[in-house]
């Protein structure tokens, strides 16, 4: 395991290993930033704008989608130009996007994060056709989004919760539920609790555990198969790349963390890459 050579993040998330141009991209959620780095090249870029940048897709046309705070936009590579495509279906001074993924329908899914966290007031979206329609609420922290290999079931976690979902014909089953923290205990007899996710060809779900160090390898059934020791406290989301796609990229948060705990752990908001045995889903694009 090693930590890419680009700068670090104050919240990186939304790994993309875009199957086209064989590189990386990330968003630095806080720091408004996208990043991209080429592995074989060692060449790295980064874009910065004016208001947070959650995540990022594949286009069918070229580009990529965004979700920002203050809406959905396409964002040319080449020229650095971004064109909204939707206004944000929220009040942006208490809700932003989240975690977003292009799915195997050719849409768009995007939740959101309601940041008061004192009630399950955040929502998922799906944008198709030029529509952005709420497809699902009562979550707090909208986040996991992933597709099982037959595209017939969605995974979908609201963290705050410690809650991942299967979502198959709408209809929305938990999969797997996680101990909450206790008042006044040590963060290292906690688990963490489930941010972003990615999906093996074998269809088992890889899960980065918030605040727990881990990711987590999970079988259909919700068993745990492996787990994986992280250098860093605060891992947001895995993603699969390489021409093999048996690269796991792994984000991950430095924000609000304890000084100690940077000194301990001095990678926390860097990108971490292993190796694994079992390949990834190539992404999807928007369509």
């Amino acid at each position: 395991m090693n930590a890419l050579p680009v700068p670090s993040c104050i919240v990186g998330e939304s790994p993309l290993w875009h199957p086209a141009e064989q590189a990386l991209y990330w968003c630095d959620i806080v720091g408004r930033r996208l990043h991209r780095f080429d592995p074989a090249t060692q060449a790295h870029r980064q874009w910065d704008f004016d208001s947070d940048v959650a995540c990022c897709a594949p286009r069918a046309e070229g580009g990529l989608m965004l979700a920002r705070r203050d809406g959905l936009w396409t964002f040319d590579l080449a020229t650095g130009s971004a064109s909204k495509l939707a206004e944000p279906p929220y009040d942006p001074a208490v809700e932003r996007f989240n975690d977003g993924k292009a799915g195997p329908d050719g849409a768009f899914w995007v939740g959101t994060i309601y940041e008061p966290r004192d009630k399950p007031a955040a929502s998922l979206y799906r944008w198709h056709g030029g529509v952005l329609e709420r497809v699902a609420g009562e979550v707090t922290v909208s986040n996991g989004l992933a597709w099982s290999p037959d595209g017939a079931t969605m995974y979908w976690s609201d963290t705050w919760g410690h809650t991942i979902y299967a979502v198959q014909g709408g209809e929305r089953r938990v999969f797997k539920t996680f101990p909450r923290r206790e008042p006044g205990a040590s963060l290292d007899s906690y688990g963490g609790r489930p941010d972003g996710a990615a999906m093996d060809a074998e269809g088992c779900l890889w899960v980065a555990m918030f605040e727990g160090a881990r990711l987590l390898r999970l079988s259909p059934t919700g068993e745990i198969l492996r787990t994986i020791e992280l250098p860093l406290r605060c891992p947001t989301m895995p993603c699969f790349g390489g021409a093999d796609l048996r690269t796991l990229y792994i984000t991950s948060a430095s924000e609000k963390r304890p000084p100690e705990e940077l000194a301990a752990m001095p990678l926390s908001g860097r990108v971490l890459a292993l190796r694994v045995d079992i390949p990834g889903l190539p992404a999807h694009f928007v369509k």
